[in-house]
């Protein structure tokens, strides 16, 4: 495509707003002692990125930001940018000293003579490691560097990175993306402004003023943003703009850069396939536990449903796992509750593999459980979905929690965005496109599944492929599996088996209930019972939440031994 872009005599700029770690068995699958990302990010410095900005994947952790701190952002030579994002070393003197990870901005001269401003940020990001700072927006606009920087003349303004202001669901929209734009516009009211952002994991648009485009390309690299301008001729002419959401696949890559299969590949794609095959290998990511006999969906299929994986998770895999885990209470009846948001991604027909693992359940719990009444661990359900999904407990361990935050940042807005983003795509797509509509066509020509984007951009529908819409069903906060016979008194104590990243509420549930049956003579308080806390939770097991389908593909989709 850089070629192409010479040859027409246009620039072509590619940028990566952040977060190039995190989510499959490449990035997350390392050797004890390795570093999150670090190999995978060895291999996305031979893609060719003229810009890229960090993103919060890379701040929970320490020694991910020192990593991308020592190893990575070197490698970019000025391109690597964090405006507003610091990291604590050891300086040459010996002391400690607040240095930025990568460099504050970036000036450059394109192909065609341009010359550029870039910045790199990562807006109202309040959950990163000790050790490491980020500014807010209004802190970043008011550095004298900041004012110094943007008075410079460029034919435009680049800016680049991630915001986490959850007031707005319009994510381009981000009223910090308008500070920036308002200090760059107080001095420069016509030269235009390209915004790319991200990580609400929705496609949007949004036109800030006639010169000024900002764009987010959905999410997990399902998408890249294709944006471009026609330059005015005069000061006064207004810029033509328009935007695309390209599915990330390989035939979507053949049409636009008008190969074929057998001309497509380039020696370093070549180069960057077998550095990935090999990275798979080293790391064991084709081990296959068993052969998944359907498809099970997240969110597809509206609950319960035979081919929902949260049905699979709560209802086949955690009973048939968990006691044989545990033999010394394998024998006493439970009631097991974790939340849906748990699992991550869809599960599909065919091999289960050690990376297919690490997409579909990514978290490392471990199971705890409380001895409680059966008329409190019977209403558990009930209490902890009026309540709503938990955020992160202090009783988590450090890891665990880092890893929740990152898919999860913000108390479950990301995924409250993110849901109302699919709702809303489903329903208008529904309309849109009708099931008597489409089966009409040639079957060269039926859309497949996918994306259905409406956005507030001019110049029509963004999508560059049609689709059908993806369905979409809110699933439930909570779910639970219960092997309590029903004619169980109430009194009778039986194991309450959950997560510990919500044991805040689920220990306030059973005080309060405890509390409840005293005073209203409800009849399931144990007389020696007393308010439990965070002390009376036990270990049950060892299998970790990420270990469960593995084990379970392995012993019912499997003929190896378990």
């Amino acid at each position: 495509m850089k070629s192409q872009a010479k040859q027409r005599g246009v620039d072509l700029l590619v940028v990566d707003s952040g977060d190039l770690h995190d989510g499959n068995g490449l990035s997350d699958g390392f050797p004890k002692g390795g570093i999150d990302g670090h190999a995978t990010n060895h291999i996305m410095t031979e893609v060719p990125y003229d810009v890229l900005s960090i993103g919060n994947h890379e701040m929970y952790k320490y020694p991910v930001a020192h990593d991308v701190y020592k190893n990575f952002a070197p490698k970019w030579k000025g391109r690597f940018l964090t405006s507003n994002v610091n990291i604590t070393v050891v300086g040459s003197d010996g002391s400690l000293t607040s240095v930025p990870i990568g460099e504050r901005y970036s000036k450059f001269t394109t192909t065609q003579g341009r010359k550029v401003l870039a910045l790199g940020v990562l807006l109202d990001f309040i959950n990163n490691a000790a050790n490491t700072t980020t500014q807010t927006t209004k802190e970043l606009v008011a550095e004298r560097w900041f004012q110094e920087v943007i008075r410079e003349e460029v034919d435009f303004f680049l800016l680049v990175g991630l915001w986490f202001n959850f007031g707005s669901h319009m994510a381009v929209s981000d009223p910090n993306w308008r500070l920036l734009y308002d200090a760059i516009r107080a001095i420069h009211p016509a030269t235009p402004v390209f915004i790319f952002g991200g990580h609400y994991h929705i496609r949007d648009c949004a036109m800030f003023d006639d010169r000024t485009i900002a764009m987010a390309s959905g999410r997990y690299m399902e998408t890249v943003g294709w944006m471009s301008a026609t330059w005015p001729s005069k000061d006064e002419d207004n810029m033509k703009f328009t935007r695309r959401y390209l599915d990330a696949n390989r035939v979507t890559y053949q049409y636009h850069t008008e190969t074929t299969p057998e001309t497509f590949d380039t020696p370093k794609g070549l180069s960057i396939t077998r550095d990935l095959l090999a990275l798979a290998e080293k790391f064991n990511l084709n081990a296959v536990f068993g052969t998944v006999p359907d498809d099970y969906y997240l969110d597809r299929l509206p609950w319960p449903s035979e081919n929902s994986i949260v049905s699979l998770f709560i209802n086949k895999a955690l009973p048939a796992i968990l006691p044989p885990s545990y033999p010394d209470r394998a024998f006493i009846p439970s009631i097991i509750v974790v939340q849906s948001g748990g699992q991550r991604f869809d599960m599909f027909k065919g091999p289960f593999t050690r990376n297919d693992q690490f997409i579909v359940s990514p978290f490392t719990d471990n199971f705890v459980y409380l001895s409680v009444p059966y008329g409190i661990g019977n209403q558990m359900l009930t209490e902890l979905s009026k309540r709503g999904a938990g955020t992160s407990s202090h009783t988590e361990d450090a890891d665990v929690k880092a890893a929740r935050e990152e898919a999860e940042s913000g108390s479950g807005e990301i995924e409250k965005i993110w849901r109302s983003w699919r709702k809303t795509r489903w329903q208008q797509g529904q309309g849109q496109m009708s099931e008597a509509s489409w089966p009409t066509w040639p079957p060269w020509k039926q859309p497949t599944l996918g994306w259905v984007t409406t956005d507030s951009c001019p110049g029509g529908p963004g999508d560059d492929t049609i689709h059908r819409p993806i369905p979409f069903y809110k699933q439930p906060d909570y779910v639970s599996h219960s092997n309590v016979p029903n004619d169980t008194h109430n009194t009778t104590l039986h194991d309450l088996i959950f997560l510990p990243f919500f044991s805040k509420d689920v220990i306030e549930v059973v005080n309060e209930l405890r509390a409840q049956s005293m005073s209203q003579g409800l009849g399931f308080d144990v007389p020696q019972m007393r308010n439990v806390t965070v002390k009376d939770m036990q270990p049950y097991g060892g299998v970790k939440t990420d270990e469960v389908f593995g084990i379970y593909a392995r012993a019912m989709w499997s003929d190896q031994p378990a």
